[in-house]
Protein backbone atom coordinates (compact mmCIF):
# COMPACT_ATOMS: atom_id res chain seq x y z
CA UNK A 1 0.00 0.00 0.00
CA UNK A 2 2.87 2.29 1.05
CA UNK A 3 4.36 1.89 -2.60
CA UNK A 4 0.89 3.64 -3.78
CA UNK A 5 0.47 6.51 -1.54
CA UNK A 6 3.62 8.09 -1.78
CA UNK A 7 3.63 8.57 -5.28
CA UNK A 8 -0.05 9.78 -5.05
CA UNK A 9 0.95 12.11 -1.96
CA UNK A 10 3.80 14.05 -3.44
CA UNK A 11 1.65 14.10 -6.87
CA UNK A 12 -0.94 15.83 -5.10
CA UNK A 13 1.41 17.90 -3.13
CA UNK A 14 3.27 18.94 -6.77
CA UNK A 15 -0.04 19.52 -9.03
CA UNK A 16 -1.21 21.73 -5.75
CA UNK A 17 1.48 24.16 -5.83
CA UNK A 18 2.16 24.09 -9.37
CA UNK A 19 -2.28 25.27 -9.99
CA UNK A 20 -2.51 27.24 -7.43
CA UNK A 21 0.32 29.29 -8.47
CA UNK A 22 -0.77 29.09 -11.97
CA UNK A 23 -4.16 30.23 -10.98
CA UNK A 24 -2.78 32.74 -8.65
CA UNK A 25 -1.12 34.67 -11.80
CA UNK A 26 -4.42 34.76 -13.01
CA UNK A 27 -6.28 35.68 -10.29
CA UNK A 28 -4.04 38.66 -9.72
CA UNK A 29 -3.55 40.43 -12.81
CA UNK A 30 -7.36 39.69 -13.04
CA UNK A 31 -8.04 42.41 -9.82
CA UNK A 32 -5.19 44.62 -10.89
CA UNK A 33 -6.77 45.17 -14.05
CA UNK A 34 -10.31 45.87 -11.99
CA UNK A 35 -12.04 42.72 -13.19
CA UNK A 36 -14.51 40.68 -10.79
CA UNK A 37 -13.06 36.98 -9.77
CA UNK A 38 -15.87 34.86 -8.72
CA UNK A 39 -13.83 31.95 -8.25
CA UNK A 40 -10.19 30.74 -7.57
CA UNK A 41 -11.08 27.17 -7.25
CA UNK A 42 -7.55 24.00 -7.52
CA UNK A 43 -8.88 21.02 -8.22
CA UNK A 44 -12.12 20.40 -10.27
CA UNK A 45 -15.55 18.75 -9.65
CA UNK A 46 -17.53 19.22 -5.96
CA UNK A 47 -15.18 21.59 -3.65
CA UNK A 48 -14.43 19.71 -0.51
CA UNK A 49 -13.22 23.31 1.28
CA UNK A 50 -14.77 26.83 0.39
CA UNK A 51 -14.43 30.40 2.02
CA UNK A 52 -15.70 33.77 0.50
CA UNK A 53 -13.57 36.89 0.86
CA UNK A 54 -15.28 40.56 0.75
CA UNK A 55 -15.28 41.00 -2.69
CA UNK A 56 -17.34 38.06 -3.25
CA UNK A 57 -14.43 35.89 -4.80
CA UNK A 58 -14.97 32.07 -3.73
CA UNK A 59 -11.97 30.22 -2.94
CA UNK A 60 -12.19 26.23 -3.22
CA UNK A 61 -9.90 23.09 -3.05
CA UNK A 62 -12.05 20.51 -5.36
CA UNK A 63 -12.23 16.78 -5.12
CA UNK A 64 -10.07 16.02 -8.58
CA UNK A 65 -6.88 17.74 -8.12
CA UNK A 66 -5.85 17.71 -12.10
CA UNK A 67 -6.25 21.45 -12.72
CA UNK A 68 -7.63 24.43 -11.53
CA UNK A 69 -9.34 27.84 -12.93
CA UNK A 70 -10.10 31.10 -11.69
CA UNK A 71 -13.65 31.72 -12.96
CA UNK A 72 -14.18 35.72 -13.55
CA UNK A 73 -17.36 37.79 -14.26
CA UNK A 74 -18.19 37.61 -18.14
CA UNK A 75 -21.56 38.30 -20.35
CA UNK A 76 -21.03 35.39 -22.13
CA UNK A 77 -21.77 33.21 -19.51
CA UNK A 78 -24.41 35.04 -17.70
CA UNK A 79 -26.47 38.22 -17.17
CA UNK A 80 -24.16 40.88 -15.53
CA UNK A 81 -25.78 43.85 -13.76
CA UNK A 82 -25.26 47.23 -15.08
CA UNK A 83 -23.18 48.17 -12.31
CA UNK A 84 -20.94 45.91 -12.94
CA UNK A 85 -20.72 45.78 -16.84
CA UNK A 86 -17.25 47.56 -16.06
CA UNK A 87 -15.63 44.52 -14.07
CA UNK A 88 -16.49 42.23 -16.66
CA UNK A 89 -13.40 39.90 -18.27
CA UNK A 90 -14.85 40.34 -21.88
CA UNK A 91 -15.46 44.25 -21.71
CA UNK A 92 -11.46 44.98 -21.04
CA UNK A 93 -9.46 45.81 -23.82
CA UNK A 94 -7.48 42.60 -25.79
CA UNK A 95 -4.39 44.24 -24.18
CA UNK A 96 -5.86 43.47 -20.64
CA UNK A 97 -7.06 40.41 -21.68
CA UNK A 98 -3.36 39.35 -22.91
CA UNK A 99 -1.83 40.34 -19.72
CA UNK A 100 -4.58 38.27 -17.82
CA UNK A 101 -4.40 35.12 -20.39
CA UNK A 102 -0.57 35.32 -20.23
CA UNK A 103 -0.55 35.88 -16.36
CA UNK A 104 -0.66 32.22 -15.68
CA UNK A 105 2.64 30.49 -17.72
CA UNK A 106 4.72 33.61 -16.49
CA UNK A 107 3.56 32.89 -13.00
CA UNK A 108 5.02 29.39 -13.75
CA UNK A 109 8.39 30.66 -15.22
CA UNK A 110 8.83 32.52 -12.41
CA UNK A 111 8.22 29.51 -9.65
CA UNK A 112 10.64 27.41 -12.00
CA UNK A 113 13.07 30.32 -11.07
CA UNK A 114 12.20 30.02 -7.46
CA UNK A 115 12.34 26.61 -7.53
CA UNK A 116 15.53 26.47 -8.90
CA UNK A 117 17.15 29.34 -7.02
CA UNK A 118 16.18 27.16 -3.60
CA UNK A 119 17.11 23.74 -5.12
CA UNK A 120 20.97 25.03 -5.94
CA UNK A 121 21.28 27.14 -2.36
CA UNK A 122 20.04 23.99 -0.59
CA UNK A 123 22.91 21.61 -3.10
CA UNK A 124 21.39 19.36 -5.59
CA UNK A 125 23.57 16.49 -5.79
CA UNK A 126 24.28 15.07 -9.09
CA UNK A 127 26.99 13.00 -11.08
CA UNK A 128 29.92 14.74 -12.50
CA UNK A 129 30.23 14.79 -16.54
CA UNK A 130 33.29 12.56 -16.68
CA UNK A 131 33.57 9.66 -19.05
CA UNK A 132 34.08 6.33 -17.09
CA UNK A 133 34.90 4.72 -20.91
CA UNK A 134 34.49 5.70 -24.16
CA UNK A 135 34.34 3.67 -27.32
CA UNK A 136 32.22 3.50 -30.80
CA UNK A 137 31.60 6.96 -32.10
CA UNK A 138 33.01 8.76 -28.71
CA UNK A 139 36.13 7.16 -29.11
CA UNK A 140 36.26 7.60 -32.87
CA UNK A 141 36.37 11.09 -31.70
CA UNK A 142 39.32 10.84 -30.04
CA UNK A 143 37.14 11.17 -26.16
CA UNK A 144 39.07 9.04 -23.71
CA UNK A 145 38.24 7.59 -20.00
CA UNK A 146 38.72 10.58 -17.28
CA UNK A 147 37.70 12.83 -19.68
CA UNK A 148 35.77 15.76 -18.32
CA UNK A 149 33.24 17.23 -20.55
CA UNK A 150 33.01 21.02 -20.60
CA UNK A 151 30.72 22.14 -23.20
CA UNK A 152 28.65 20.21 -25.95
CA UNK A 153 27.71 22.39 -28.47
CA UNK A 154 26.99 26.02 -27.33
CA UNK A 155 26.03 24.82 -23.99
CA UNK A 156 28.25 24.37 -20.87
CA UNK A 157 28.14 21.30 -19.19
CA UNK A 158 28.21 20.89 -15.29
CA UNK A 159 26.60 17.47 -14.87
CA UNK A 160 25.86 14.16 -16.84
CA UNK A 161 22.11 15.07 -17.20
CA UNK A 162 23.41 17.95 -18.89
CA UNK A 163 24.86 15.67 -21.11
CA UNK A 164 21.92 13.91 -21.60
CA UNK A 165 19.83 16.33 -22.81
CA UNK A 166 22.42 17.87 -25.09
CA UNK A 167 23.31 14.50 -26.86
CA UNK A 168 19.61 13.94 -27.29
CA UNK A 169 18.72 17.27 -29.30
CA UNK A 170 22.00 17.14 -31.13
CA UNK A 171 21.15 13.44 -32.25
CA UNK A 172 18.33 14.01 -33.20
CA UNK A 173 19.22 16.77 -35.86
CA UNK A 174 22.22 14.38 -36.79
CA UNK A 175 24.37 16.64 -36.31
CA UNK A 176 28.56 16.98 -36.13
CA UNK A 177 28.70 18.64 -32.36
CA UNK A 178 31.90 19.79 -31.38
CA UNK A 179 32.41 18.56 -27.75
CA UNK A 180 35.17 20.04 -25.28
CA UNK A 181 36.92 18.06 -22.56
CA UNK A 182 39.30 18.41 -19.84
CA UNK A 183 41.46 15.57 -20.14
CA UNK A 184 43.01 13.44 -17.00
CA UNK A 185 46.27 16.11 -17.46
CA UNK A 186 44.16 19.20 -17.63
CA UNK A 187 44.30 19.75 -20.63
CA UNK A 188 41.50 21.47 -22.72
CA UNK A 189 40.73 19.74 -25.82
CA UNK A 190 37.67 20.15 -28.61
CA UNK A 191 36.40 16.91 -29.94
CA UNK A 192 33.89 16.35 -32.71
CA UNK A 193 31.18 13.84 -32.53
CA UNK A 194 29.74 12.35 -35.56
CA UNK A 195 26.00 11.64 -34.73
CA UNK A 196 24.54 11.41 -37.80
CA UNK A 197 26.00 7.63 -37.22
CA UNK A 198 23.70 7.00 -34.92
CA UNK A 199 21.08 4.48 -36.09
CA UNK A 200 17.89 5.07 -37.28
CA UNK A 201 14.67 5.80 -34.74
CA UNK A 202 16.99 5.59 -31.84
CA UNK A 203 15.91 6.31 -27.89
CA UNK A 204 16.62 9.77 -27.69
CA UNK A 205 17.61 9.69 -23.73
CA UNK A 206 20.13 6.72 -24.47
CA UNK A 207 22.34 9.04 -26.84
CA UNK A 208 25.28 9.29 -24.35
CA UNK A 209 25.39 5.05 -24.62
CA UNK A 210 24.77 4.85 -28.56
CA UNK A 211 28.06 7.20 -29.05
CA UNK A 212 29.91 4.89 -26.74
CA UNK A 213 29.86 6.93 -23.66
CA UNK A 214 29.95 5.44 -20.19
CA UNK A 215 29.85 7.42 -17.14
CA UNK A 216 32.19 7.62 -14.34
CA UNK A 217 29.76 6.75 -11.88
CA UNK A 218 28.08 4.37 -14.26
CA UNK A 219 31.08 1.97 -13.64
CA UNK A 220 31.23 -1.22 -11.35
CA UNK A 221 33.29 -1.33 -8.44
CA UNK A 222 36.58 -4.37 -8.92
CA UNK A 223 35.07 -6.07 -6.25
CA UNK A 224 35.25 -10.04 -6.30
CA UNK A 225 31.54 -11.64 -5.45
CA UNK A 226 32.04 -15.06 -6.41
CA UNK A 227 34.69 -17.38 -7.88
CA UNK A 228 34.53 -20.04 -10.70
CA UNK A 229 35.64 -23.20 -9.11
CA UNK A 230 38.95 -25.16 -10.49
CA UNK A 231 39.55 -21.13 -12.40
CA UNK A 232 43.04 -19.48 -11.62
CA UNK A 233 41.37 -17.69 -9.13
CA UNK A 234 39.88 -20.45 -7.11
CA UNK A 235 41.49 -20.78 -3.90
CA UNK A 236 43.88 -17.60 -4.37
CA UNK A 237 41.54 -14.59 -4.38
CA UNK A 238 38.32 -14.24 -1.86
CA UNK A 239 34.90 -12.90 -1.78
CA UNK A 240 34.96 -9.34 -1.38
CA UNK A 241 38.10 -8.56 -2.36
CA UNK A 242 39.04 -5.61 -4.70
CA UNK A 243 41.29 -5.74 -7.16
CA UNK A 244 43.65 -3.23 -7.56
CA UNK A 245 45.88 -4.00 -10.39
CA UNK A 246 47.13 -6.37 -12.37
CA UNK A 247 50.53 -7.26 -13.61
CA UNK A 248 51.14 -3.82 -12.30
CA UNK A 249 48.29 -1.89 -13.79
CA UNK A 250 46.00 -0.19 -12.15
CA UNK A 251 42.39 -1.21 -11.91
CA UNK A 252 39.70 1.50 -11.21
CA UNK A 253 36.78 0.07 -11.97
CA UNK A 254 35.51 -3.74 -13.33
CA UNK A 255 35.74 -2.75 -16.98
CA UNK A 256 39.28 -3.26 -16.25
CA UNK A 257 39.96 -6.33 -15.25
CA UNK A 258 39.41 -7.57 -18.85
CA UNK A 259 41.52 -5.81 -20.63
CA UNK A 260 44.12 -6.17 -18.09
CA UNK A 261 43.71 -9.70 -17.64
CA UNK A 262 44.12 -10.03 -21.60
CA UNK A 263 47.06 -7.85 -21.88
CA UNK A 264 48.72 -10.52 -19.35
CA UNK A 265 47.98 -13.56 -21.24
CA UNK A 266 49.35 -12.22 -24.45
CA UNK A 267 52.44 -11.48 -22.37
CA UNK A 268 52.61 -15.17 -22.03
CA UNK A 269 53.65 -15.39 -18.05
CA UNK A 270 52.03 -15.05 -14.63
CA UNK A 271 51.59 -11.69 -13.08
CA UNK A 272 50.90 -10.52 -10.21
CA UNK A 273 47.11 -9.92 -8.86
CA UNK A 274 46.83 -7.09 -5.76
CA UNK A 275 43.84 -7.17 -3.66
CA UNK A 276 42.46 -4.91 -1.04
CA UNK A 277 41.16 -7.60 1.84
CA UNK A 278 40.38 -7.40 5.02
CA UNK A 279 42.25 -9.09 7.92
CA UNK A 280 40.04 -10.84 10.97
CA UNK A 281 40.40 -7.80 12.70
CA UNK A 282 38.47 -6.02 9.29
CA UNK A 283 41.52 -3.82 8.70
CA UNK A 284 42.40 -3.53 5.25
CA UNK A 285 45.24 -5.61 3.83
CA UNK A 286 47.11 -4.98 0.30
CA UNK A 287 48.17 -8.55 -1.26
CA UNK A 288 49.46 -9.70 -3.85
CA UNK A 289 49.24 -12.94 -5.44
CA UNK A 290 50.89 -14.99 -8.63
CA UNK A 291 48.20 -15.94 -11.44
CA UNK A 292 48.38 -17.08 -14.85
CA UNK A 293 45.28 -16.14 -16.92
CA UNK A 294 43.70 -19.72 -18.55
CA UNK A 295 42.49 -19.04 -22.48
CA UNK A 296 39.16 -19.93 -23.00
CA UNK A 297 36.23 -19.86 -26.00
CA UNK A 298 33.79 -17.18 -25.37
CA UNK A 299 30.52 -18.39 -26.40
CA UNK A 300 28.81 -15.74 -27.72
CA UNK A 301 31.99 -14.72 -30.00
CA UNK A 302 33.32 -18.47 -30.71
CA UNK A 303 36.87 -16.13 -29.86
CA UNK A 304 39.22 -17.20 -27.34
CA UNK A 305 39.60 -14.88 -24.69
CA UNK A 306 41.79 -15.20 -21.50
CA UNK A 307 39.94 -15.19 -18.15
CA UNK A 308 40.96 -15.59 -14.40
CA UNK A 309 37.22 -16.92 -13.00
CA UNK A 310 36.03 -13.74 -11.11
CA UNK A 311 32.67 -13.06 -10.73
CA UNK A 312 30.98 -9.55 -10.11
CA UNK A 313 27.51 -8.68 -9.31
CA UNK A 314 25.77 -5.76 -9.80
CA UNK A 315 24.19 -4.65 -6.57
CA UNK A 316 21.08 -2.99 -8.44
CA UNK A 317 21.64 0.40 -6.42
CA UNK A 318 22.62 3.72 -7.83
CA UNK A 319 25.97 4.61 -6.75
CA UNK A 320 26.69 7.62 -4.60
CA UNK A 321 26.57 11.39 -5.98
CA UNK A 322 29.93 12.41 -6.72
CA UNK A 323 29.01 15.95 -7.49
CA UNK A 324 26.93 19.17 -6.13
CA UNK A 325 26.11 22.26 -7.52
CA UNK A 326 25.66 24.41 -4.56
CA UNK A 327 25.61 28.62 -4.29
CA UNK A 328 24.93 31.58 -2.06
CA UNK A 329 21.73 32.85 -1.83
CA UNK A 330 22.92 35.72 -4.66
CA UNK A 331 25.27 33.49 -6.86
CA UNK A 332 22.23 31.07 -7.33
CA UNK A 333 19.81 33.66 -8.89
CA UNK A 334 21.75 34.22 -12.14
CA UNK A 335 22.33 30.55 -12.38
CA UNK A 336 18.41 29.60 -11.53
CA UNK A 337 17.84 31.97 -14.82
CA UNK A 338 20.17 30.46 -16.42
CA UNK A 339 19.14 26.80 -15.90
CA UNK A 340 15.41 27.97 -16.31
CA UNK A 341 16.43 29.21 -19.98
CA UNK A 342 18.31 25.87 -20.46
CA UNK A 343 14.95 23.68 -19.22
CA UNK A 344 12.27 25.91 -21.24
CA UNK A 345 14.99 25.83 -24.51
CA UNK A 346 15.22 21.85 -23.84
CA UNK A 347 11.32 21.00 -23.52
CA UNK A 348 10.40 23.55 -26.67
CA UNK A 349 13.45 21.77 -28.59
CA UNK A 350 11.47 18.00 -27.72
CA UNK A 351 8.78 19.44 -28.35
CA UNK A 352 9.24 20.75 -31.88
CA UNK A 353 11.00 17.58 -33.04
CA UNK A 354 8.12 15.49 -31.66
CA UNK A 355 5.78 17.48 -33.89
CA UNK A 356 8.27 17.11 -37.09
CA UNK A 357 8.58 13.57 -36.18
CA UNK A 358 11.92 13.39 -35.53
CA UNK A 359 11.31 12.55 -31.79
CA UNK A 360 9.59 9.70 -29.92
CA UNK A 361 6.20 10.92 -28.42
CA UNK A 362 6.51 7.88 -25.86
CA UNK A 363 8.05 11.04 -23.33
CA UNK A 364 5.37 12.68 -23.55
CA UNK A 365 3.73 11.74 -19.20
CA UNK A 366 0.86 11.25 -17.62
CA UNK A 367 -0.39 11.70 -14.41
CA UNK A 368 0.78 7.80 -13.24
CA UNK A 369 4.75 8.70 -14.24
CA UNK A 370 4.51 12.13 -12.67
CA UNK A 371 3.43 10.83 -9.84
CA UNK A 372 6.37 8.34 -9.60
CA UNK A 373 9.01 11.02 -10.59
CA UNK A 374 7.62 12.84 -7.43
CA UNK A 375 8.10 10.23 -4.78
CA UNK A 376 11.52 9.21 -6.38
CA UNK A 377 12.45 12.82 -6.34
CA UNK A 378 11.25 13.26 -2.96
CA UNK A 379 13.14 10.56 -1.57
CA UNK A 380 16.10 11.88 -2.85
CA UNK A 381 16.07 15.09 -0.74
CA UNK A 382 14.62 18.90 -1.26
CA UNK A 383 17.14 19.45 -3.81
CA UNK A 384 15.96 17.28 -5.91
CA UNK A 385 12.43 17.33 -5.87
CA UNK A 386 12.48 21.36 -6.27
CA UNK A 387 14.48 20.43 -9.05
CA UNK A 388 11.44 18.42 -10.22
CA UNK A 389 9.42 20.92 -9.60
CA UNK A 390 10.98 23.34 -11.75
CA UNK A 391 11.12 20.54 -14.15
CA UNK A 392 7.27 20.27 -14.17
CA UNK A 393 6.44 24.02 -13.74
CA UNK A 394 8.75 25.11 -16.95
CA UNK A 395 6.46 22.27 -19.00
CA UNK A 396 3.73 23.39 -17.75
CA UNK A 397 4.08 26.78 -18.68
CA UNK A 398 4.91 26.10 -22.07
CA UNK A 399 2.31 23.37 -22.76
CA UNK A 400 -0.17 26.29 -21.70
CA UNK A 401 1.22 28.81 -24.23
CA UNK A 402 0.49 26.13 -27.25
CA UNK A 403 -1.95 27.87 -29.11
CA UNK A 404 -4.73 25.42 -28.78
CA UNK A 405 -8.39 26.83 -27.83
CA UNK A 406 -8.62 26.01 -23.94
CA UNK A 407 -5.27 26.65 -23.22
CA UNK A 408 -3.95 30.17 -22.08
CA UNK A 409 -2.06 30.13 -25.58
CA UNK A 410 -5.05 29.67 -27.34
CA UNK A 411 -7.07 32.42 -25.95
CA UNK A 412 -4.04 34.37 -26.33
CA UNK A 413 -4.25 33.71 -30.34
CA UNK A 414 -7.78 34.83 -30.25
CA UNK A 415 -6.85 37.98 -27.97
CA UNK A 416 -4.14 38.62 -30.53
CA UNK A 417 -6.52 38.31 -34.07
CA UNK A 418 -8.65 40.96 -32.39
CA UNK A 419 -6.03 43.37 -31.54
CA UNK A 420 -4.90 43.16 -35.22
CA UNK A 421 -8.28 42.99 -36.94
CA UNK A 422 -10.21 45.17 -34.48
CA UNK A 423 -12.96 42.99 -33.48
CA UNK A 424 -13.70 39.71 -31.47
CA UNK A 425 -13.29 36.94 -33.57
CA UNK A 426 -17.21 35.58 -33.91
CA UNK A 427 -19.04 33.13 -31.74
CA UNK A 428 -18.93 30.50 -34.52
CA UNK A 429 -15.16 30.93 -35.37
CA UNK A 430 -14.62 30.65 -31.43
CA UNK A 431 -16.98 27.68 -31.03
CA UNK A 432 -15.49 25.63 -33.56
CA UNK A 433 -11.98 26.26 -31.95
CA UNK A 434 -13.06 24.99 -28.63
CA UNK A 435 -14.12 21.56 -30.37
CA UNK A 436 -10.58 21.27 -31.84
CA UNK A 437 -9.20 22.53 -28.71
CA UNK A 438 -11.02 19.71 -26.73
CA UNK A 439 -10.15 16.98 -29.42
CA UNK A 440 -6.44 17.92 -29.16
CA UNK A 441 -6.30 17.65 -25.83
CA UNK A 442 -8.25 14.70 -25.28
CA UNK A 443 -5.68 13.56 -27.57
CA UNK A 444 -2.71 14.58 -25.65
CA UNK A 445 -4.58 13.01 -22.87
CA UNK A 446 -4.92 9.55 -24.25
CA UNK A 447 -1.41 9.41 -25.30
CA UNK A 448 0.11 10.54 -21.72
CA UNK A 449 -2.18 7.54 -20.39
CA UNK A 450 -0.96 5.26 -22.95
CA UNK A 451 2.79 6.13 -22.85
CA UNK A 452 2.57 5.68 -18.89
CA UNK A 453 0.88 1.98 -19.40
CA UNK A 454 3.56 0.74 -21.57
CA UNK A 455 6.51 2.78 -21.58
CA UNK A 456 7.30 4.19 -18.04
Amino acid sequence: MSDYIGPIWWFIVAIGVLVTCHEFGHYWVAKRCGVKVLRFSVGFGKPLWMRRNKDGTEFAIAAIPLGGYVKMLDEREFDVAPSELHRAFNRQSPLRRIAIAAAGPIANIVLCVFFLWGAYVVGLKEYAPVVGAADGIASEAGIRKGDQILRIGDRTIQTWTDVRFALALAGLDRARVPVQVRDADGDTETRTLDLSKLPDGFDELQAPTLVGLTARYQLEPPIVNDIVAGSPAYGVLAEDDRILAIDGQPVSDYADIAPRVQALAARGGPGMIEVLREDDRGEPRRLAFPLTPRMDIDEATGKRVARIGVIHKSSGQMPAFDAVRRYGPIDAIPVAFVETWHKARDTIGFMGRMLTGNASTKYVSGPITTARAASATAELGLAWFLNFLAVLSISLAILNLLPIPLLDGGHLLYYLIELVKGSPLSERTMAAGQYVGLALLVGLMGLALFNDVFFH
